[in-house]
Protein backbone atom coordinates (compact mmCIF):
# COMPACT_ATOMS: atom_id res chain seq x y z
CA UNK A 1 0.00 0.00 0.00
CA UNK A 2 1.37 3.35 -0.42
CA UNK A 3 1.06 5.94 1.54
CA UNK A 4 3.41 9.53 1.22
CA UNK A 5 4.86 11.46 3.60
CA UNK A 6 5.08 14.78 2.60
CA UNK A 7 7.61 17.16 4.57
CA UNK A 8 7.28 21.07 4.24
CA UNK A 9 5.55 24.03 5.93
CA UNK A 10 4.04 27.42 5.65
CA UNK A 11 0.55 26.72 3.66
CA UNK A 12 2.04 22.85 2.99
CA UNK A 13 0.83 21.29 6.55
CA UNK A 14 -2.96 22.68 6.07
CA UNK A 15 -4.70 19.47 6.66
CA UNK A 16 -7.54 21.08 4.97
CA UNK A 17 -5.21 19.74 1.77
CA UNK A 18 -6.79 16.33 3.20
CA UNK A 19 -9.75 14.59 3.54
CA UNK A 20 -10.56 13.36 6.77
CA UNK A 21 -7.70 14.87 8.51
CA UNK A 22 -6.10 12.94 11.74
CA UNK A 23 -3.79 14.52 14.50
CA UNK A 24 -1.19 11.52 15.76
CA UNK A 25 2.10 12.27 18.23
CA UNK A 26 4.66 10.59 15.94
CA UNK A 27 6.65 10.26 18.73
CA UNK A 28 9.76 7.68 18.60
CA UNK A 29 12.71 6.84 20.44
CA UNK A 30 14.93 9.56 18.98
CA UNK A 31 12.17 11.91 20.42
CA UNK A 32 9.49 14.16 18.93
CA UNK A 33 8.97 15.22 15.58
CA UNK A 34 8.90 18.80 14.41
CA UNK A 35 5.38 18.76 14.83
CA UNK A 36 2.57 16.31 15.16
CA UNK A 37 1.06 14.02 12.14
CA UNK A 38 -1.37 14.82 9.89
CA UNK A 39 -2.67 11.79 8.14
CA UNK A 40 -5.37 11.40 5.84
CA UNK A 41 -6.10 11.09 1.96
CA UNK A 42 -5.45 12.86 -1.33
CA UNK A 43 -7.78 11.36 -4.33
CA UNK A 44 -7.76 8.14 -2.44
CA UNK A 45 -4.51 7.81 -1.57
CA UNK A 46 -2.92 8.05 1.83
CA UNK A 47 -0.74 11.20 3.28
CA UNK A 48 1.79 11.97 6.09
CA UNK A 49 1.46 15.50 6.55
CA UNK A 50 4.61 16.66 8.61
CA UNK A 51 5.93 20.17 9.29
CA UNK A 52 9.42 20.54 9.21
CA UNK A 53 9.89 23.56 11.69
CA UNK A 54 6.85 23.42 13.55
CA UNK A 55 3.27 24.85 12.40
CA UNK A 56 4.58 28.38 13.42
CA UNK A 57 7.96 27.90 12.32
CA UNK A 58 9.88 27.97 16.34
CA UNK A 59 12.48 25.60 15.12
CA UNK A 60 16.01 27.03 13.67
CA UNK A 61 17.35 24.04 10.90
CA UNK A 62 19.95 22.98 13.35
CA UNK A 63 17.73 22.27 16.00
CA UNK A 64 15.25 20.40 13.43
CA UNK A 65 14.82 16.49 14.88
CA UNK A 66 15.62 15.39 11.89
CA UNK A 67 15.82 11.21 13.15
CA UNK A 68 12.42 11.89 14.89
CA UNK A 69 11.17 13.42 11.47
CA UNK A 70 12.27 10.50 9.17
CA UNK A 71 11.66 7.66 11.46
CA UNK A 72 8.22 8.62 12.46
CA UNK A 73 7.16 9.04 8.97
CA UNK A 74 8.68 5.21 8.49
CA UNK A 75 6.22 4.51 11.64
CA UNK A 76 3.44 5.94 10.23
CA UNK A 77 3.58 3.26 6.81
CA UNK A 78 5.18 6.01 4.74
CA UNK A 79 6.33 4.06 1.40
CA UNK A 80 7.56 7.83 -0.59
CA UNK A 81 8.92 11.37 0.75
CA UNK A 82 8.27 14.65 -0.93
CA UNK A 83 9.71 17.43 0.63
CA UNK A 84 9.30 21.22 -0.02
CA UNK A 85 12.34 23.64 0.69
CA UNK A 86 12.56 27.07 -0.27
CA UNK A 87 16.00 27.86 -1.45
CA UNK A 88 18.78 30.61 -2.59
CA UNK A 89 19.57 30.65 -6.48
CA UNK A 90 23.44 30.03 -7.10
CA UNK A 91 22.96 30.33 -10.67
CA UNK A 92 21.44 33.65 -12.47
CA UNK A 93 19.49 30.92 -15.08
CA UNK A 94 17.15 30.08 -11.70
CA UNK A 95 14.75 33.00 -11.28
CA UNK A 96 12.76 33.95 -7.81
CA UNK A 97 9.76 31.66 -7.65
CA UNK A 98 11.13 29.27 -10.65
CA UNK A 99 10.94 25.11 -9.03
CA UNK A 100 13.83 22.95 -9.55
CA UNK A 101 13.81 19.05 -8.47
CA UNK A 102 17.72 18.70 -7.55
CA UNK A 103 19.14 15.00 -8.61
CA UNK A 104 22.40 15.90 -6.09
CA UNK A 105 23.01 17.40 -2.73
CA UNK A 106 26.68 18.46 -0.89
CA UNK A 107 26.12 18.16 3.02
CA UNK A 108 28.09 20.97 4.09
CA UNK A 109 26.05 20.80 8.11
CA UNK A 110 28.55 20.24 10.75
CA UNK A 111 26.23 19.87 13.80
CA UNK A 112 23.38 17.39 12.96
CA UNK A 113 22.55 13.91 13.21
CA UNK A 114 23.29 12.41 10.14
CA UNK A 115 22.96 8.64 10.13
CA UNK A 116 20.95 6.02 11.99
CA UNK A 117 23.61 4.12 12.44
CA UNK A 118 25.66 5.04 15.51
CA UNK A 119 26.89 1.71 15.81
CA UNK A 120 27.21 -1.50 13.92
CA UNK A 121 26.15 -5.07 14.65
CA UNK A 122 28.85 -7.32 13.88
CA UNK A 123 29.43 -8.29 10.44
CA UNK A 124 26.60 -5.57 9.28
CA UNK A 125 28.39 -2.63 8.43
CA UNK A 126 25.76 0.12 7.22
CA UNK A 127 27.43 2.22 4.55
CA UNK A 128 24.68 3.50 2.46
CA UNK A 129 24.96 4.21 -1.14
CA UNK A 130 23.91 8.05 -1.68
CA UNK A 131 25.68 8.59 -5.42
CA UNK A 132 21.87 9.38 -6.87
CA UNK A 133 20.03 10.67 -3.36
CA UNK A 134 16.73 11.37 -4.92
CA UNK A 135 14.27 9.05 -6.36
CA UNK A 136 14.28 8.56 -9.82
CA UNK A 137 10.62 7.86 -10.43
CA UNK A 138 9.32 10.57 -7.91
CA UNK A 139 11.44 13.32 -9.82
CA UNK A 140 10.15 12.21 -13.29
CA UNK A 141 6.47 12.14 -12.15
CA UNK A 142 7.07 16.03 -10.75
CA UNK A 143 9.01 16.99 -13.87
CA UNK A 144 6.21 15.52 -16.07
CA UNK A 145 3.69 17.34 -14.24
CA UNK A 146 5.22 20.62 -13.83
CA UNK A 147 5.62 20.70 -17.48
CA UNK A 148 1.70 20.07 -17.90
CA UNK A 149 1.12 23.10 -16.19
CA UNK A 150 3.73 24.94 -17.80
CA UNK A 151 5.83 25.88 -14.48
CA UNK A 152 9.18 26.88 -14.61
CA UNK A 153 10.99 23.73 -13.84
CA UNK A 154 15.00 23.31 -13.64
CA UNK A 155 14.53 19.26 -13.99
CA UNK A 156 18.25 18.65 -12.18
CA UNK A 157 20.49 20.97 -10.04
CA UNK A 158 23.32 19.99 -7.19
CA UNK A 159 21.39 21.72 -3.67
CA UNK A 160 24.07 22.59 -1.10
CA UNK A 161 22.52 22.65 2.52
CA UNK A 162 24.20 24.87 5.02
CA UNK A 163 24.29 24.75 9.00
CA UNK A 164 22.15 28.43 9.35
CA UNK A 165 20.35 30.15 10.78
CA UNK A 166 22.49 32.83 9.31
CA UNK A 167 22.85 33.24 5.55
CA UNK A 168 25.92 33.05 4.00
CA UNK A 169 28.82 35.33 3.09
CA UNK A 170 29.37 36.76 -0.44
CA UNK A 171 32.95 34.17 -0.11
CA UNK A 172 31.25 31.49 0.93
CA UNK A 173 28.66 32.36 -1.99
CA UNK A 174 30.99 32.57 -4.31
CA UNK A 175 32.65 29.13 -3.00
CA UNK A 176 29.96 27.58 -3.31
CA UNK A 177 29.20 28.59 -7.32
CA UNK A 178 32.80 26.99 -7.57
CA UNK A 179 31.98 23.72 -6.27
CA UNK A 180 29.14 23.38 -8.55
CA UNK A 181 25.88 23.75 -6.49
CA UNK A 182 22.96 25.37 -8.12
CA UNK A 183 20.85 25.66 -5.09
CA UNK A 184 21.50 26.53 -1.51
CA UNK A 185 19.54 25.82 1.65
CA UNK A 186 19.17 25.11 5.52
CA UNK A 187 16.92 21.35 5.52
CA UNK A 188 17.56 18.88 2.61
CA UNK A 189 20.52 17.23 4.40
CA UNK A 190 20.52 15.14 6.66
CA UNK A 191 16.92 14.56 5.75
CA UNK A 192 17.73 12.73 2.49
CA UNK A 193 20.16 10.82 3.62
CA UNK A 194 18.11 9.32 6.77
CA UNK A 195 15.16 8.42 4.12
CA UNK A 196 17.75 6.49 1.89
CA UNK A 197 19.04 4.73 5.46
CA UNK A 198 16.01 3.60 5.36
CA UNK A 199 15.37 2.60 2.01
CA UNK A 200 12.27 5.14 1.67
CA UNK A 201 12.29 6.82 -2.28
CA UNK A 202 12.73 10.75 -1.42
CA UNK A 203 12.47 13.39 -3.62
CA UNK A 204 12.38 17.12 -3.13
CA UNK A 205 10.50 19.98 -4.80
CA UNK A 206 12.40 23.35 -4.03
CA UNK A 207 11.59 26.96 -4.66
CA UNK A 208 13.87 29.90 -5.67
CA UNK A 209 13.22 32.74 -3.67
CA UNK A 210 16.24 34.65 -3.74
CA UNK A 211 19.90 34.98 -5.30
CA UNK A 212 21.95 34.34 -1.87
CA UNK A 213 24.88 36.70 -1.71
CA UNK A 214 26.47 36.37 -4.67
CA UNK A 215 25.02 38.79 -6.77
CA UNK A 216 27.05 42.19 -6.49
CA UNK A 217 24.30 44.07 -8.11
CA UNK A 218 21.09 42.88 -6.12
CA UNK A 219 20.96 43.44 -1.61
CA UNK A 220 21.75 40.48 0.07
CA UNK A 221 19.17 37.75 0.76
CA UNK A 222 16.86 38.31 3.78
CA UNK A 223 14.43 36.50 5.32
CA UNK A 224 11.50 38.81 4.69
CA UNK A 225 12.31 38.22 0.69
CA UNK A 226 12.13 34.67 1.27
CA UNK A 227 8.90 34.63 2.78
CA UNK A 228 7.42 37.11 0.10
CA UNK A 229 8.48 34.90 -2.73
CA UNK A 230 7.27 31.50 -1.24
CA UNK A 231 3.83 33.04 -0.37
CA UNK A 232 3.67 34.41 -3.72
CA UNK A 233 4.21 30.90 -5.62
CA UNK A 234 3.32 28.29 -2.97
CA UNK A 235 0.44 27.50 -4.59
CA UNK A 236 2.35 26.29 -7.82
CA UNK A 237 3.95 23.70 -5.72
CA UNK A 238 0.73 22.77 -3.91
CA UNK A 239 -0.80 22.37 -7.32
CA UNK A 240 1.76 20.34 -8.28
CA UNK A 241 2.05 17.87 -5.71
CA UNK A 242 -1.86 17.60 -5.92
CA UNK A 243 -1.23 16.46 -9.22
CA UNK A 244 1.41 14.35 -8.56
CA UNK A 245 0.53 12.21 -5.76
CA UNK A 246 -2.48 10.41 -7.27
CA UNK A 247 0.39 9.16 -10.08
CA UNK A 248 2.34 7.45 -7.42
Amino acid sequence: MVRIGIIGGSGLENPELLKNPVEISGSNHYGNPSSPLITGTIENKEIVLLSRHGYHHTIPPSRVNNRANIYALKEAGCTHIIATTACGSLRSEIERGDLVIPDQFIDFTRHRDVTFFDSFEPGNLMHTPMADPFDNRLRKLLIENARKFNLKIHEKGTLITIEGPRFSTRAESHMFRIWGADLINMSTAPEVILANELGIPYAVVAMSTDYDSWKTNEMPVTWQDVLEVFHKNVHNVIKLLLKTIPEI
